[in-house]
């Protein structure tokens, strides 16, 4: 069983940068593909970005070049560095962990969510 607990929201103007936490309980963090993933009112879940348990990252073409994913495993702390942030990235942004070392950025194949951050990005 894995918790997940997400952190680092908040209210940003358009062009500057958040970072977003989520720190996870359980064992063998290390061994899990951990990803965001963000829905915006009234749009549908989208992929964000992902990293595997050996450090393979992966990112969504909307937010590459801007965003990025990293972890810690020693801390148990997935991380996400947004930066350039626009009206369009207003969300809420939540961290997912499944037991697996390929790059996923199905939803559907998660098997662990937090409950969120919400991101608002003024213009």
């Amino acid at each position: 069983q894995v918790q997940l607990v997400e952190s680092g929201g908040g209210l940003v103007q358009a062009g500057g940068s958040l970072r977003l936490s989520c720190a996870a309980s359980g064992r063998y963090f290390s061994g899990y593909n951990m990803a965001w993933f963000r829905r915006g009112l009234g749009k549908e879940r989208e992929f964000v970005a992902s990293v595997t348990a050996s450090g393979t990252e992966l990112h969504a073409d909307s937010v590459k070049g801007r965003f990025i994913v990293s972890r810690d495993n020693a801390r148990n702390t997935l991380y996400l560095q947004m930066n350039s942030l626009g009206p369009e990235d207003t969300a809420v942004y939540t961290c997912a962990a499944v037991r697996s070392n390929r790059p996923i950025k199905s939803a559907a194949l998660m098997e662990y969510w937090g409950q969120g951050t919400q991101v608002t990005v003024s213009s």
